[in-house]
């Protein structure tokens, strides 16, 4: 039987989460014409998500499936990349644990999808669901928490603009990901001391660099849960700074070999440029500011990045002949 689209959960420790999603997922609304399916990704969790599931499958709708398989290589590019060999359809929508999407949200992803062929990913609008409310300024700084709003009308993401929609409600063609990003990549999330992110962001680049559409759906919408913690110093500063460390890879995805070394001093030169102005505009507030520090963190980064990629070996790790050339 074919399947028209295909829901994808990656998930880690995910017992406690889950259950919101999976309710969300079994109230959508207008979707009888659709043949779709929901894929919880257990990548390594130690808690009772399997359990959960089986609990889940018991009493589950037939006409779309929940299905259940287990990724052992901690990693969120791992997961994702093991959603892609399991799905059954060509569009595969992206939703995280702590993702609760609107009652049309499998309505809306898939009509898009539809309407729009040259599409290789698409993002959903994502509004912040806050445990406590956020510092003050926090809207600087509100898009590494994958927080999308973008205004209500459908947005493309040019390529001269380096912006792109997170992973969280993201839906990908099978086609695109198959034909632009490599087996292998740089970056695969942050698990076992690893603390570089932006694995999205790269399997993205690969994607847009290949020729494919990149999009803002705002027709989709999520609530993304952010509990209080995650607003705290002790997670957004390295959080933040893994981030930066990560750049180098996103930036470089679509240059030329040969112009990979003028390109990393212009990009050092311009990290360098707003690490001064940074310093000037905000002085001590630098590591009092919670904002502040957070952005000085991603300036700095930012800067070493090569460096940090370099030192810790992530270049042995990128796939020969990866250069894409833009369509």
């Amino acid at each position: 039987m074919s399947v028209d689209f295909t829901v994808a959960i990656p998930t880690y420790n995910g017992e406690s989460r889950l259950p919101e999603v999976l309710e969300k997922l079994r109230s959508q609304i207008n979707i009888s014409f659709l043949s779709w399916e929901i894929i919880v990704i257990d990548n390594n969790s130690k808690d009772n998500t399997a359990k959960l599931i089986q609990t889940y499958q018991q009493n589950w709708p037939q006409n779309y499936p929940l299905k259940y398989c287990f990724e052992p290589q901690q990693g969120a590019a791992f997961a994702r990349r093991r959603a892609f060999e399991e799905a059954k359809s060509e569009l595969i929508g992206f939703l995280d644990d702590d993702n609760i999407p609107t009652q049309n949200w499998v309505e809306a992803a898939y009509n898009f999808g539809k309407q729009h062929p040259k599409a290789g990913a698409y993002g959903s609008q994502i509004h912040g669901d806050f445990e406590v409310p956020p510092p003050e300024n926090f809207k600087k700084i509100i898009p590494f928490l994958a927080i999308t709003e973008r205004g209500s009308i459908p947005l493309l993401y040019e390529p001269s603009k380096k912006l792109l929609p997170p992973s969280a409600g993201l839906v990908v063609r099978k086609q695109a990901w198959l034909e632009s990003v490599p087996n292998h990549m740089i970056l695969t999330g942050r698990a076992n001391g690893n603390m570089l992110t932006g694995e999205d962001l790269e399997m993205l680049s690969y994607i847009q660099a290949g020729g494919w559409e990149i999009w803002y759906n705002p027709a989709m919408e999520i609530d993304h849960k952010i509990p209080h913690w995650r607003l705290q110093q002790e997670y957004l500063i390295p959080f933040i700074r893994g981030i930066g460390l990560s750049r180098h890879v996103t930036r470089m995805v679509n240059v030329k070999p040969w112009f990979v070394p003028i390109k990393t001093l212009a990009y050092m030169a311009n990290d360098l440029r707003k690490i001064v102005f940074h310093l000037l505009k905000h002085g001590f507030k630098v590591k009092t500011d919670l904002v502040a520090a957070c952005e000085m963190q991603l300036f700095i980064s930012s800067l070493i990045s090569p460096f940090y990629l370099w030192k810790n070996g992530y270049f042995n790790q990128l796939p020969k002949n990866s250069y894409i050339e833009p369509s």
